[in-house]
């Protein structure tokens, strides 16, 4: 009996072994089943013709791998269609992330709460329509990012979305929207984007910090952080919802109505502008009318909005008038246009930052340009602005913005700029891109924008600030991912006031410490660009205004020092870890806390050159130091 109950154990231990050894085969298995299930189930699923059980999935298209295990779908620009069938995916043994951004899907909003273990969903840039149900994120307490934008969902913001307890990262603007906005469970958003949608009432006062262009395009809004106060019968009320729902036809009526006396009024105005042209101002007039046509025509496509402002660039040219009596063109390779010529043109508000406004106008030749009009920069004297702005126009070099032209007003002024295609780096990092950028862009990335900082030493070596406003939404890129400067040399003009308030220079230690930037001030800058692009993560505090921001960014400066991981997105496949933790190196030099210990831009400008996209594999374990080794070893 002894003899046979001890082989009976050995054979139930043999047969755990087997359970241990084949179990995370057969679930390999199975997820290759499952996936081959799912793109079945798909249509026009041409971009994923090397899904073959033949192969690891790990090799297949847009899946997303961490030690040989799939953790998430990323399925974006493959112009896929048809149904994303929610009860096959949920076979899956893992599923982190699912991101279908800019695709062809439609109709309503799949049931994604069935997949619990979700962290991020990605469904930007489709034609998904359609009311989302108030119970479609119940269960969902893991989920941290979420990305709606730009499709076509109506009806209220689902209440089970606001209540999610690990949400970071919320977008969904360019939708439809309406009601009131609920209460969001957590208030300490990386990215939060609610603009362009039908929402109406007082904003919670737990969302009063966030940025104002958060809830641009909404009119029914007031409330902290928009200027425009909420009166009593504005108050969000269950009363009220109601009233709106059953009135909504006859408020549709009105608006109708009041469009086409709208219409009948901006017609009115451009005959108001000509015969007394002399006695207003254009600039306010341009801002009057642009704001008024892009609040009743159907809008242009923007590319994408920046975390707390609009970055998009325009170019073109124009063909009415000889541009001296209104814009002052500064470069001789650009045809002019006046200002009545831009108030013909078909424009849209992008949005308004802590300068002003921005507007992005299409001139009938197909061009485009983005007018920039600023408040607050009173700073210079009118010829003292001309010679400056002059000064600008002829900049010449591959990563800095050009300007085109501008306006001289008493009280505002008016900047031209080209067109720049990609949007800004803060949204390609933070917004509905946030999965675009691997390790070789970054690093084309960072190498252009530290050309194009030197190249302003160089031509302003009398000025403290060559830049004065460095950060990751005023760095835009081209169709090529080639980054461009802007927002640059402001200082000078900006009334100092303002620019101790809101200007990235001035949140620097030296700034904040002494009240004036230092010859190493825009170094600091770029540092801090240099740690977001390599950790992914938003330095949140640059856009917090007046005093503390200095303080903040120390924390979060240090807290990458202490092991922040370097973004898991960059990373990939990608041999280059060595690179990586060298510009990591170079963006600590640039954010030392004491001045005299930073980096000159001549030395950062020759390390960052030095790096490369792969790892030497002669000297990769050379050359580092001992705190070098250890962060290496933590985080990568």
């Amino acid at each position: 009996m002894a003899h046979e109950r001890k082989h009976y154990c050995f054979i139930f231990f043999f047969l755990f072994l087997l359970s241990i050894v084949f179990a995370p085969l057969s679930r390999a298995d199975n997820d290759t089943q499952i996936l081959l299930r799912f793109k079945n189930s798909l249509s026009d699923a041409g971009a994923l013709q090397n899904w073959d059980e033949s192969i690891n999935i790990c090799s297949w298209t847009g899946l997303l791998c961490k030690d040989d295990k799939l953790h998430g779908l990323k399925l974006e620009n493959m112009g896929l269609s048809g149904t994303i069938d929610i009860d096959i995916l949920s076979e899956l043994s893992i599923l982190n992330s699912f991101s279908v951004i800019n695709n062809n899907f439609e109709g309503p909003m799949p049931e994604f709460k069935k997949l619990e273990r979700l962290r991020g969903l990605f469904l930007s840039n489709n034609k998904f329509s359609g009311q989302i149900h108030d119970d479609a994120f119940v269960g969902m307490r893991r989920l941290k990012r979420v990305f709606l934008a730009e499709n076509e969902f109506s009806g209220h913001i689902p209440s089970s979305l606001a209540q999610l307890p690990r949400l970071l990262d919320v977008d969904l603007h360019g939708n439809r929207f309406d009601g009131t906005i609920p209460e969001f469970e957590n208030s300490d958003f990386r990215v939060f984007d609610l603009s362009n949608n039908q929402l109406e009432g007082s904003i919670p006062k737990s969302l009063s910090n966030v940025d104002p262009s958060a809830f641009a395009g909404n009119k029914g809004l007031c409330g902290k952080p928009l200027s425009n106060p909420c009166s009593n019968n504005e108050q969000p009320t269950p009363q009220n919802d109601n009233k709106t729902n059953k009135h909504r036809t006859l408020i549709i009526i009105i608006i109708i109505v009041v469009i086409v006396v709208i219409l009948v009024l901006i017609l009115a105005l451009f005959i108001i502008i000509k015969r007394r042209r002399k006695a207003k101002n254009p600039n306010q007039l341009m801002a009057t009318s642009m704001e008024a046509r892009a609040s009743i025509e159907p809008s242009i496509s923007i590319e994408t909005k920046s975390i707390d402002s609009v970055e998009d660039g325009g170019g073109g040219h124009g063909g009415g008038g000889g541009g001296g009596e209104d814009f002052n063109f500064v470069r001789e390779d650009r045809e002019v246009f006046d200002l009545q010529y831009l108030l013909r043109a078909s424009a849209e508000v992008l949005g308004s930052g802590s300068f002003g406004s921005t507007y992005k106008a299409m001139i009938h030749s197909g061009q485009v340009v983005v007018v920039k009009r600023f408040k607050n920069m009173n700073k210079l004297g009118k010829q003292e602005f001309f010679e400056h702005m002059r000064r600008l126009g002829r900049l010449t070099h591959p990563n800095v913005l050009p300007l085109v032209a501008f306006y001289y007003g008493k009280e505002e002024k008016l900047l031209v700029y080209d067109f720049v295609q990609n949007g800004s780096l803060a949204s390609h990092l933070h917004g509905k891109r946030s999965l675009a950028l691997d390790w070789p862009t970054r690093l084309k990335i960072i190498k252009g924008v530290a050309r194009g900082l030197a190249y302003l030493y160089k031509e302003f070596p009398d000025q403290k600030l060559p830049h004065g406003h460095l950060k990751s939404s005023n760095v835009l890129l081209d169709h090529a991912y080639k980054p461009l400067l802007t927002e640059y040399q402001l200082v000078p003009a900006i009334n100092k006031s303002h620019a101790q308030q809101f200007m990235a220079a001035f949140k620097s230690p030296e700034a904040s410490q002494h009240d004036s930037p230092g010859d190493k001030t825009d170094v600091w800058c770029l540092g801090i660009l240099i740690l977001e692009l390599l950790t992914g993560r938003f330095p949140a505090d640059y856009v917090r205004h007046g005093k503390g921001a200095s303080e903040e960014l120390e924390t979060w400066v240090k807290s990458i020092v202490s092991g922040e991981v370097i973004d898991k997105d960059m990373v990939g496949g990608s041999n280059g870890q060595g690179e990586m933790l060298k510009m990591l190196r170079v963006g600590m030099g640039c954010c030392e806390w004491n001045e005299g210990s930073r980096l000159e831009w001549k030395e950062a400008l020759a390390m960052i050159e030095e790096v490369k996209e792969k790892d030497n594999m002669e000297d990769e374990s050379s050359g580092f130091s001992e705190w070098d080794l250890s962060f290496y070893s933590e985080t990568l």
